[in-house]
């Protein structure tokens, strides 16, 4: 298993989200990273690589050019006009506002681009999204060139991240990035599966018409949980992607038995599809002691998500995405690579 990690995805650091009406330290913290390390490092994963540099190109390949460019001068356009605090969104293009021009301004540039007042923009959240998608672009690599499996230590998470929408703490798309370029290397069809708790937004939107690209999601039911506007089982493509968006919105409360029925459905919809690639958006606030979630998977559990995940038998890329910042972190994302490796040897 290759694990690429990059210190430069620490660099983000925000001191405010909007939680329950008050501004509060965001669970997405650097601090994640660390214990993900050492939970890796426990379970014998020592070998821990740096990216190499991809630029800009692999993001425009599927985000929005202006998009891109409002993210790289958030920061500076905010600080310059005197502000104190984080920049965040307070006025969106709402229902009854289309919002059909984009405004000069950056608070009304900032409610063009954010999903939601949840997410706000530090110094760091360009370098850190920057590095985040190099981490996945070199474990891609890995997978292509070498064949075998690989961890990205992405940070920010990406699966929130739409064409020209950032929120739920992602910026850029690290898993449609990855799979776009896999697909400019020469593959035909790629899976995204996101077992995260909270829906991949994000990547449905980038890839619903679209039929190169099989999106697979098992998720906390948006009538009730984050993102909440997307995410229904009948949300299933649209145009040439129909049947390509295949979405299990599942009960707050689910366990294992019912998740591990979802998830050899879900890889048996992969296998149908002829995938050459599978791209696991792993969110490991599945947890049951998760902080801002709501499945009740144990810790061994993860280890039976690994094994279950080799038996879809495709080379694989494991890219961070939910989890938060718990003691259990690092040991959970540590046993779905542990049993990946056993699944794979047949152990």
């Amino acid at each position: 298993m290759r694990i690429v990690h990059s210190e430069t995805t620490k660099a983000r650091r925000a001191r405010t989200e909007l939680d329950g009406g008050q501004l509060v330290p965001p669970w997405e913290c650097p601090e994640r990273v660390d214990m993900i390390l050492a939970g890796l490092r426990r379970a014998g994963f020592t070998e821990v690589v740096a990216p190499a540099e991809h630029g800009l190109a692999p993001v425009l390949a599927v985000h929005d050019a202006d998009y891109v460019d409002f993210l790289a001068s958030c920061w500076d356009d905010w600080r310059a006009l005197g502000r104190e605090g984080e920049a965040i969104a307070w006025i969106w293009p709402t229902r009854t506002m289309p919002g059909r021009r984009i405004p000069r301004c950056v608070d009304g540039r900032l409610g063009h681009y954010a999903l939601g007042a949840d997410t706000s923009i530090c110094a760091g959240t360009f370098e850190a999204a920057m590095a985040s998608k190099d981490v996945a672009l070199s474990a891609l690599e890995h997978v292509l060139t070498d064949g075998g499996p690989a961890f990205g230590l992405c940070r920010p998470p990406g699966h929130h991240a739409a064409v020209d929408q950032f929120g739920g703490y992602c910026f850029f798309n690290n898993a449609a990035v990855a799979a776009q370029r896999a697909l400019a290397s020469g593959l035909s069809r790629v899976a995204i599966l996101d077992v995260d708790f909270h829906h991949g937004n994000g990547t449905q939107q980038i890839f619903e018409a679209r039929s190169d690209v099989l999106f697979v999601s098992i998720h906390g039911d948006p009538m009730t949980c984050f993102p909440y506007f997307m995410g229904h089982a009948d949300e299933v493509g649209e145009g040439e992607g129909a049947g390509y968006t295949v979405n299990y919105p599942l009960p707050e409360g689910t366990g294992a038995e019912v998740w591990f029925h979802v998830l050899e459905a879900a890889k048996a919809r992969i296998a149908e599809a002829g995938c050459e690639l599978l791209i696991v958006s792993l969110g490991v606030d599945t947890f049951e002691g998760d902080p801002i979630s709501a499945f009740r998977l144990a810790g061994e559990d993860f280890l039976e998500m690994g094994r279950r995940l080799a038996g879809a038998g495709l080379p694989t890329l494991f890219l961070m995405e939910g989890g938060y910042a718990v003691a259990e972190i690092g040991t959970n994302v540590a046993n779905v690579l542990t049993g990946f490796e056993q699944g794979a040897r047949g152990a």
